[in-house]
């Protein structure tokens, strides 16, 4: 019996129609779940879909010099970014242009109005004396917490200078990227000095302390504004972020003498907070050091100026004498709680540093923070332009004729050189823009990727960079072909050589946008997103779908026998005909006797 001949070891590309297969379920994968998340269409950009763009300048104050520089700038987009995110506008662009001025882009369907006073209003820091606190559980229901202690406060303010054991806590920080409290707050009696005109404590039982009064009236009025915080307290959701940024935006709006409930989003706590005790403005400069004593590792160092430091001398020796929650104060940034160290003793140097385990960037984040409050830092609005949704929509309909018209002629081009061919890379390009199409809709709403001019340019441009690698290969099958092979084999022996120049074209694309992506800002990433996204998938379509068509176009008499309509006419590639290779019948052997 013969022993069976050796052939090649399967691969995947032997089985063409399994991968092809593959690549539909991934297909249809993906447009099932376009269509589940209920984002059928890609979320449009400014230019696009219309919207608002505001552009504020930074003016320094009478009395300040180098108050506008690049670090305050970048702080000041991370926060007009995170005000304007909080309207539920995840696609606004904010990005500083020059040196001095803040560019907002805010698609259709934001209030302008509301949006102006979010974009336009100065960041405000304040310190703000705890007055009592309970812990936020999971399901969004709030319960005091009985049993009052101050050992896990995160950061504790000291004397600048003195040793860090008296001014430091043990707790471990959280991995939040600002500094925050992670000390248990509970609900207390609300001290009569913290209150604004001798109100009482904002918990109605027994252990209040009520604040003292000349008259019946005053009190009355003390417990029914102690009675009142209390219920605004218990009312207040921080479990959500919609309920967190509710509470922001009215804590920003109260009033310096009033009373507010505010969130600690990173520590778990909500707090009522006495008024204001310290404005930020009264911080002359706040940094990030490693502390001189070697004790605490990372802390934050502030110095006030000469009023500041008469203020932050008696809110901490008022503090310094309650027990916990009262003896902390709260560093509240635009309505939100960043840090809520505790007081030991009182700080009357004008010096102080906030200490608690920090990393460094989160002990570099609250300095900013801290920083930027305390600069006179003010906004002027220097022109607001809106484009309305009918302008954006000409700008999409020319974009879209533009790549129509581009697709119109790389079609014509590959129909004309390479007739039969051309259906295989006709069906390469639909498959590549329908998975470009169907990845835009899922981003949108998973990275808050939003398509404009300058990405539908990108797109444009994909299809040229999709049409050479199907050059590429159908001239390296071609070049086999020439050399005197059929044309099965020549697709398997044409294949890596084009493979490799592929996958160097696509490479070199790829780069250029992940450069143009990093060092670029605004909507011409959107160009380098959408060119980088679509080079990828082009070695996805060129792998697993053309290579594997043409591999199974290759079996049928049609291209195999070199139709004039196949791409592989001898005639037109300069070969004798007939392009399949047959083998000549063998003469019958005679036996030489018989002969």
């Amino acid at each position: 019996m013969a022993a069976p001949k050796k052939g090649r070891k399967p691969s995947a590309q032997g089985k063409p129609g399994r991968t092809l297969v593959l690549i539909l379920i991934a297909m249809v994968a993906l447009t099932g779940g376009m269509f589940l998340s209920g984002h059928t269409t890609p979320r449009l950009g400014i230019d696009l879909a219309g919207g608002t763009s505001i552009t504020l300048k930074a003016k320094n104050e009478p009395g300040q010099k180098n108050a506008v520089n690049q670090t305050n700038m970048e702080t000041a987009v991370g926060i007009i970014e995170r005000r304007v995110n909080g309207l539920g506008v995840s696609e606004a662009e904010v990005q500083t242009q020059g040196n001095d001025n803040i560019i907002v882009n805010i698609p259709r369907g934001t209030d302008e109005e509301t949006a102006r006073e979010q974009v336009g209003t100065t960041a405000k820091l304040s310190f703000r004396p705890v007055l009592s606190g309970m812990p936020v559980t999971e399901s969004g229901k709030e319960s005091p917490s009985p049993s009052p202690s101050a050992s896990g406060d995160k950061g504790k303010a000291g004397e600048s200078g003195k040793p860090s054991a008296s001014s430091s806590s043990s707790a471990s920080p959280s991995p939040s990227s600002s500094a925050t409290t992670q000390g248990r707050a509970v609900t207390g009696a609300l001290a009569a000095d913290a209150t604004p005109s001798g109100s009482a404590s904002a918990e109605p039982s027994d252990s209040t302390s009520p604040a003292p009064s000349s008259s019946s009236s005053a009190d009355a009025a003390a417990a029914a504004q102690a009675t009142d915080l209390q219920k605004r307290l218990e009312a207040l959701d921080c479990s959500t972020a919609e309920g967190r940024l509710n509470a922001s935006d009215k804590a920003r709006a109260a009033k310096p003498e009033d009373p507010v409930v505010a969130c600690d989003p990173d520590s778990g706590y909500k707090y009522v907070l006495g008024p204001v005790a310290v404005e930020g403005k009264r911080i002359s400069d706040a940094s990030a050091v490693i502390d001189p004593q070697g004790v605490e590792g990372w802390i934050v160092q502030m110095d006030f100026d000469k009023k500041g430091a008469d203020q932050f001398g008696k809110i901490t020796s008022e503090l310094a004498a309650k027990g916990a929650p009262q003896n902390q104060f709260a560093i509240v940034l635009d309505g939100e709680i960043t840090s809520a160290p505790s007081v030991n003793t009182a700080i009357t140097g004008g010096n102080a540093q906030i200490s608690g385990n920090f990393k460094q960037e989160e002990a570099e984040n609250l300095g900013n923070m801290l920083s930027y409050g305390a600069l006179p830092l003010t906004f002027e609005e220097q022109s607001v332009t809106t484009v309305t949704a009918a302008l954006g929509g000409e700008q999409l309909e020319a974009g879209l004729i533009a790549g129509a018209i581009g697709l119109a002629l790389v079609v014509i081009y590959l129909v004309v050189y390479y007739r039969g061919l051309a259906l295989i890379a006709i069906a390469s390009l639909l498959l590549s823009a329908a998975l470009t199409y169907v990845l835009m809709s899922l981003l949108g709403p998973a990275i808050g990727f939003a398509l404009n001019l300058p990405a539908v340019c990108g797109a444009i441009v994909a299809i040229g960079i999709t049409a050479d690698s199907f050059i590429v290969f159908f001239e390296r099958v071609r070049d086999e072909v020439r050399e005197g092979r059929s044309l099965r084999p020549a697709v398997e022996r044409g294949w890596p050589r084009a493979r490799r120049t592929i996958l160097v074209s696509d490479f070199v694309s790829f780069l250029a946008a992940a450069v143009l992506f990093i060092v670029t800002v605004g909507k011409v990433q959107g160009f380098a997103f959408t060119l980088g996204l679509t080079t990828l998938l082009d070695v996805v379509v060129v792998f697993f779908f053309t290579k594997p068509l043409l591999t199974l176009a290759a079996r049928s008499k049609f291209f195999a026998d070199g139709h004039p309509w196949s791409g592989f006419d001898p005639k037109r590639l300069g070969i004798k005909a007939p392009l399949r290779r047959t083998r000549r019948p063998s003469a019958p052997l005679t036996d030489p006797k018989e002969a």
